[in-house]
């Protein structure tokens, strides 16, 4: 049995960040979306997973296997983050639910209008903590972050929807301009 040597690559055929990027994108967010079957959730996993990527870069080593190997390890193992963040999370809401602690006829907050809180209502419990915490509380994106164990590109993402929809809804009462 004979076995090759691992294949050694110099500076210049060593393939860069950004070309692995470019080609493997669209097998990352594929492989994501078929596991969380939701559009939303695989891009921020896809940014999440290229932000840890770029950040362990340098440690990829090209002779162990292939660029795209590597990538989707990553991309499944922040996936796995996110299915067990997100149990966590509804644990907790059904915990709060049973509790008795929000109720349909509780108020967001005073002096909200009823088209408000309707919008309010229509967002995710995710987009609503987001924006409980950048908006409301006033938190810069690193602490949000390091509060939801999310990344800050995930805290920016799901910010940027969830007043998009806010927005969108208040269009639609009449409210906005």
């Amino acid at each position: 049995m004979t076995f090759d040597r691992p294949r050694t690559l110099d500076a210049a055929t060593a393939p860069t960040f950004a070309a692995v990027t470019e080609e493997l994108l669209d097998d990352v967010y594929g492989y994501l979306l078929y596991l969380t079957k939701n559009w939303a959730v695989a891009e921020d996993l896809t940014s999440e997973t290229f932000e840890v990527a770029f950040k362990k870069w340098r440690r990829f080593d090209p002779g162990r296997g292939t660029a795209r190997a590597w990538l989707l390890a990553i991309a499944r193992s922040t996936a796995l983050d996110w299915f067990r963040s997100d149990a966590r999370r509804r644990k907790r809401e059904e915990r709060a639910e049973a509790a008795g602690r929000r109720s349909d006829e509780d108020a967001f907050g005073e002096g909200f209008s009823a088209e408000l809180e309707e919008s309010l209502r229509a967002l995710s419990a995710g987009e609503r903590e987001v924006v409980a915490l950048r908006i409301v509380l006033d938190l810069d994106g690193e602490e949000t972050a390091r509060l939801l164990g999310i990344s800050m590109t995930a805290v920016s993402t799901r910010l940027s929807r969830a007043l998009t929809k806010l927005e969108e809804r208040m269009r639609d009462h009449d409210v906005v301009a």
